[in-house]
């Protein structure tokens, strides 16, 4: 594909600063389906119209997710904080069509095996105890301290790892996903940790998500298992933690949501969904691959072209989303992709009871919560995939 040299980057202070400017701006110019650069220059095409994500993610036999098809793998930098997403290894989601099918059944039957109960119990400790650190100072960081540490906290022991992994767990996960030449290092270390799980689990199971995948009759290899592991804890840990953090951020930062901070649960729900629809934590995935020459959007993909799934631009295609931003109760946003490639109903279900019970139990502890700096002040974390605050400072009457 030739992109032009002044095609939109997908990275760098600008795009972090304003990413829905951004995709405006790819919109007008170039329609459903524009021309842009990642990290490194690297070229890509970005699938920013809400039926064309549709037919992208509906194809898999067209549009591929194994890697092996990319025609630029050559210009691909050791370092570039990419790599250990799109690089071909063994992984449910970095399969063909047919192989994902066999080896994604695996995973979801692992996670259909979570005891939701015990999970809730688990979450209500976790939160309870995170919020005991810092109720009696009056203020507190609400990433930092907060929704950046409850979904590894529940998520680490349901996958079966102790729960002193964890801290190095939530600073190697999250270094994973942002960019520069750390990213690689971050994603090396967690892989490591979950191939010695796959092994400790193989040689004396227990009743958690690794032992799962290894006793699947799919025959799961440990660096199969591994990958896995790391995709589970990686999206539940980004996305759910920043999930919860944006969410917050709107019920602090927008009167239309601030009946949230005193509301119910019908209430928290809303802006849950809200935050799915116009401010998702996963704003862009990388990617599918053409299999073969076609067309799109108007444009001429050639086989082996890259594909990002523009998920945040597609929720905001005027074609298909009203100005009113009514999201009471849609779901029929791509905050979590589409197809067989999608994420799983388990996980999806296991996000929310995390996201929601973790919003809930921080208003009902401290419902006079308010922004600590004037909105414009909060910053956000350097990554083309996610969309996540590094820090949201709040104050608050102490409670003992």
């Amino acid at each position: 594909m030739n992109v032009p040299r002044d095609a939109e980057a997908l990275f760098g202070t600008r795009f972090h600063r304003d990413p829905a400017g951004t995709y405006r701006r790819l919109r007008r110019e170039h329609g459903a389906v524009a021309p842009v650069r990642l990290e490194s220059g690297l070229p890509a095409w970005c699938v920013l119209g809400y039926r064309e994500l549709l037919r992208v993610t509906g194809a898999p036999e067209l549009f591929s997710r194994d890697p092996r098809l990319w025609n630029r793998w050559h210009q691909v930098p050791e370092n570039w904080s990419l790599r250990p997403y799109v690089e071909p290894r063994a992984s449910t989601i970095l399969t063909g069509a047919a192989e994902h099918r066999a080896r994604g059944r695996a995973v979801r039957e692992a996670l259909s095996g979570v005891d939701v109960a015990g999970l809730a119990a688990r979450l209500h400790e976790c939160c309870d105890a995170l919020i005991d650190r810092f109720a009696g100072r009056g203020s507190a960081d609400l990433v930092v301290e907060y929704t950046h540490r409850i979904p590894l906290l529940v998520m680490a022991r349901i996958c079966g790892l102790p729960d002193g992994e964890v801290p190095m767990l939530t600073h190697d996960v999250a270094l994973s996903g942002q960019e520069g030449d750390e990213a690689v290092g971050a994603y090396e270390r967690t892989m490591a940790r979950m191939r010695w799980l796959a092994a400790e689990r193989r040689a004396e199971p227990a009743d958690d998500l690794a032992s799962r995948l290894a006793e699947s009759s799919v025959g799961l290899t440990d660096a199969e298992i591994a990958a896995d592991l790391f995709l589970v804890l990686g999206k539940a840990h980004l996305t759910t933690s920043d999930w919860m953090a944006n969410a917050l951020r709107l019920m602090l930062t927008d009167p239309h949501f601030a009946v949230g901070l005193a509301g119910g649960r019908n209430d928290i729900a809303h802006v849950l969904d809200e935050v799915l629809w116009a401010d998702p934590p996963m704003q862009n995935f990388v990617g599918r691959w053409a299999t073969r020459d076609t067309e799109l959007g108007g444009r001429s993909i050639r086989a082996g072209d890259l594909l990002v799934l523009g998920l945040a631009a597609a929720n905001a295609d005027p074609a298909v989303r009203s100005r009113s931003g009514a999201s009471t109760g849609n779901r029929a946003h791509f905050a979590y992709s589409h197809g067989e490639h999608g994420c799983p109903d388990p996980a999806r279900e296991l996000s929310r009871v995390i996201a929601s019970t973790g919003v809930e139990i921080l208003l009902d502890r401290l419902p006079d919560l308010d922004l600590a700096v004037p909105e414009e002040d909060l910053t956000w974390r350097p990554s083309m995939w996610m969309r996540g605050l590094t820090s949201l400072p709040a104050h608050f009457a102490a409670h003992r």
